[in-house]
């Protein structure tokens, strides 16, 4: 620890703090124009000039180190005009263009150049105009206004790791731009945009928009991923504009592209605005009607058994309360599921019996400071960027060691010490054979073993007959390989597994979750400081549409059902076999993004009633019976639970278009219908009913603050000792019946398939594509762009080629957001790739 004097007090910070961070400290503020809290220091625009007692010129703040004794001063008559005089000599070279600068009123440059009143320059200067690069998509950049503070370019390369701009040339024409002059290539995440202080970086979906003082601010939480950002809407005339986060966040004001530009979707031309009664526009009397009394009459023939119904982790977790009222309550139902039952649901299960976690067991903020990370089976660019950003944190700022576990060479190969490139469906065999050789090279926490495990012993056994050889091959690693990530993942304190959708929604998934959760076991990754273990779900609240008792197995609370209903893939077999009647689906379209699917759209086409509650037309909702328009997240209140179990509350922005309601709204109405009880009034009556029914929460929702602070979820303490298991016996490896082998995933530029009408997201992300190996294009005599038809089993799709060098020979991928590809189509149940073949298209 160092001990100084700023400003006449003393302040103790730890050895190589900087005296702007000691400042703060103590609430003494500096002036700071291009520092920024969560990149390193650049010392650019020098407005944070302080004095040194004993050193001759000042120093600035931001990036001088404390030392023992000293004293500073940051408040006199010469600083004053010193750093006004550096203001005046910035504003030389800025264009005073505030009446068409979209960022008048919230420039950090205006409101410095009024703190320090250097309202008469002095200086002049013959000023050559720059070219505005109008051809970036999203994100306009006009030079001439940039002070070149660098924040935009450190977020870019030290927060998101795309490294997409810098800073070039030299001299008076020394910009910030793309280093080939090519247009902006990146992720358009949007967060140098958020970071910059002039109107140097704007959205373009934004510009002209209005000033920002003329919209209303709406504090939120993101309704796209699991990661749960803390988000601003910017609203007016009942439409989003803009949407923001602040650096105070829990995210740190990091969004990605579709945090930040995804609202479009809410503004889009296919929005269901109203109830529809055989593809007919209705009123809400007549379609509730239609619909309440057809229900009724299933029942009364076929009973209760004959309605089924599928939920959403897009709606909120008083949605879902109420959705699986109104079926076990209102209908006589147990048939509820979603599509949480592709995975996400049985790993839930799995996590709660091996390790007493609901979900992860650690906030995901603990990411930040691991000493070691796996990432297995998982895209975090595409699933949970926010979690990303963490990784890279973690790698970049506190040297931890990661090791990416995946079988194409996603973003984060960039930061990884070991780059483990498994064959598709081979998680279990490299899980495994990562047990095996920590455990055979003594690298297990022996201190948390020995006092908190039982069964070691036993794992080892299960171990003995399986050598390592056998097990990287049968995972498409090497030997060598697997030592290495071994070496690098034990022995530390600290460490955190991740894994996503190629674990959760692949192939012996259930034995491969377990296998990680031993995995976590020899590591003593639920005993450390940080890190921990991390499920990955791409949508926002599939753990809290769990929490509400969404699964045929269990009631709000986790609490057993009575009598279990119907699973989703039962719900199908029950449609097709005819004794499943009527089907209620809130807020999912299994005809796109479920495996399949083309089996799914022949099921409902069968039923005698389907009622489709969204707020998206497409060929679902022009398949139903009934269309409930219901709210996006943006025009709703409630709360979202994510994976590491944080209870934040959404509120409402906007109302929703025309005449479509709020789904709960709508569910409490239905539910008012079939029984006769008194309708739900608001959204807080509903919360407090569930924190009654489920009896896992305490505290009280708060509905006004975007963060809802005062719900939280009661988590079980944490296992006194934990039990290892028996990993199961890999077979070899053996050459697959189809020449190719197609994963199919996500990608950044969408979530799920609501961003697919955002316009912003199309802008950059227009179409489904298939990517293919250079090596296997060459072959075939496929060029990139080209036409390629790619079939299975299960049914074909036909796609422009991406010819890529992130793929292993043999290998291809298609993104399964895009209903025009429906590369989903292509995938058995149970599995998120599949063997097939591949002829010019």
């Amino acid at each position: 620890m160092v001990t100084l004097t700023i400003d006449g007090r003393d302040v103790t910070v730890p050895k190589g703090s900087t005296i702007l961070e000691a400042a703060r400290q103590i609430g003494i503020t500096i002036p700071t124009l291009c520092w920024l809290e969560k990149v390193s220091p650049t010392g650019a625009c020098r407005i944070c000039a302080v004095e040194i007692e004993g050193i001759d010129r000042t120093m600035t703040a931001c990036n001088t180190p404390v030392k023992e004794g000293i004293k500073v001063t940051t408040q006199s008559e010469k600083l004053a005009e010193i750093r006004r005089k550096v203001m005046e000599l910035m504003l030389v070279n800025h264009p005073l263009d505030c009446p068409v600068c979209d960022a008048a009123g919230e420039c950090d440059l205006q409101n410095c150049t009024y703190g320090l009143q250097a309202a008469k320059p002095e200086y002049a200067a013959n000023l050559e105009r720059h070219k505005i690069r109008y051809d970036w998509p999203l994100i306009e950049s006009d030079p001439n206004r940039c002070i070149l503070c660098e924040k935009c370019v450190k977020v870019d390369h030290e927060v998101v790791g795309c490294d997409a701009i810098h800073v070039v040339n030299r001299g008076d024409s020394t910009i910030i731009d793309t280093v080939d002059g090519k247009p902006l290539n990146c992720e358009f995440c949007g967060n140098c945009v958020g970071v910059c202080p002039t109107g140097t970086l704007i959205s373009k979906p934004f510009k002209f928009r209005g000033r920002p003082w003329s919209f209303t601010v709406t504090k939120s939480v993101c309704g796209f991923c699991s990661t749960g950002c803390q988000i601003e809407y910017h609203s007016r005339n009942n439409r989003v504009e803009r949407v923001t986060s602040d650096d105070s966040t829990y995210n740190s004001g990091n969004l990605c592209i579709n945090g930040r530009f995804g609202y479009s979707y809410l503004n889009a031309v296919g929005r269901l605005n109203a109830p529809l009664v055989g593809g007919a526009k209705s009123d809400w009397n007549g379609a509730m009607a239609f619909a309440v009394g057809k229900l009724q009459e299933i029942v009364k023939t076929h009973g209760g058994g004959a309605v089924a119904g599928i939920g959403s982790p897009r709606v909120t977790n008083e949605e879902s309360f109420l959705f699986q009222k109104l079926l076990r309550e209102g209908v006589g139902t147990g048939n509820i599921d979603s599509e949480a039952r592709l995975g996400y649901a049985q790993t839930k299960t799995i996590l709660w019996e091996r390790l007493g976690s609901s979900g992860a067991g650690s906030s995901i903020d603990r990411l930040d400071r691991a000493g070691a990370i796996l990432v297995v089976g998982c895209d975090l660019n595409a699933e949970s960027t926010g979690m990303e950003y963490r990784v890279i944190k973690a790698a970049t700022k506190n040297d931890a060691k990661l090791v990416l576990a995946n079988p194409r060479a996603v973003k984060l190969k960039k930061y990884a010490n070991v780059h483990l490139q498994n064959r598709p469906g081979a998680e279990l065999a490299l899980v495994s054979g990562l047990v095996k050789a920590i455990v055979d090279e003594g690298l297990e926490n022996k201190e948390f073993v020995a006092s908190r495990t039982s069964g070691f012993d036993t794992l080892k056994s299960s171990l003995a007959g399986q050598s390592l050889a056998d097990l990287a091959a049968a995972a498409g690693v090497t030997e060598a390989e697997l030592l290495d990530a071994a070496r690098n993942l034990g022995g530390k304190a600290d460490v955190a597994i991740v894994f996503g959708a190629d674990v959760i929604r692949g192939v012996a998934r259930s034995e491969t979750v377990r296998a990680i959760a031993d995995l976590a076991l020899v590591l003593g990754a639920p005993a450390g400081e940080q890190g921990g273990v991390f499920p990955v779900e791409q949508k926002n609240n599939i753990q809290g549409m769990l929490d509400m008792g969404v699964s045929p197995d269990f009631l709000p609370g986790y609490k057993p059902a009575a009598a279990p209903g119907k699973d989703l893939w039962q719900i199908v077999e029950g449609i097709e076999q005819g004794s499943i009647k009527a089907l209620y689906l809130l807020g999912c379209n299994p005809l796109v993004s479920f495996p399949e699917n083309a089996r799914i759209r022949a099921a409902l086409a069968k039923l005698d009633l389907l009622i489709v509650q969204d707020i998206q037309s497409s060929d679902l909702s022009s398949m139903a019976h009934v269309v409930f328009p219901g709210a996006a997240a943006a025009e709703k209140s409630g709360s979202f639970t994510t994976p590491d179990n944080r209870i934040q509350c959404l509120n409402r922005a906007v109302t929703p278009p025309g005449e479509a309601r709020e789904d709960w709204d709508i569910l409490a109405e239905v539910y008012s219908r079939l029984t006769g009880k008194p309708h739900a009034r608001n959204v807080a009556e509903v919360t407090a009913e569930l924190k009654v029914e489920t009896g896992i929460y305490d505290g009280s929702c708060q509905m006004n603050d975007g963060r809802c602070s005062g719900l939280i979820k009661a988590m079980p303490p944490a296992p006194s000792v934990y039990g290892f298991g028996t990993l199961p016996s890999i077979p070899p490896a053996v050459a697959g019946k189809q020449p190719f082998t197609l994963i199919v995933g996500a990608i950044g530029f969408h979530n799920g398939t609501m961003s697919t009408a955002s316009e912003n997201n199309l802008t950059v992300s227009a179409e489904g594509y298939i990517e293919i190996a250079a090596e296997d294009a060459a072959r075939i005599g496929i060029a990139d762009g080209a036409r390629l038809k790619v079939s299975s089993p299960a049914g074909s799709m036909n796609g422009p080629a991406k010819v890529s060098n992130k793929l292993q020979p043999g290998i291809l991928f298609a993104p399964h957001h895009f209903a025009g590809l429906n590369a989903s189509a292509l995938l058995p149940a149970g599995s998120s790739f599949v063997g097939v073949t591949v002829e010019k298209g």
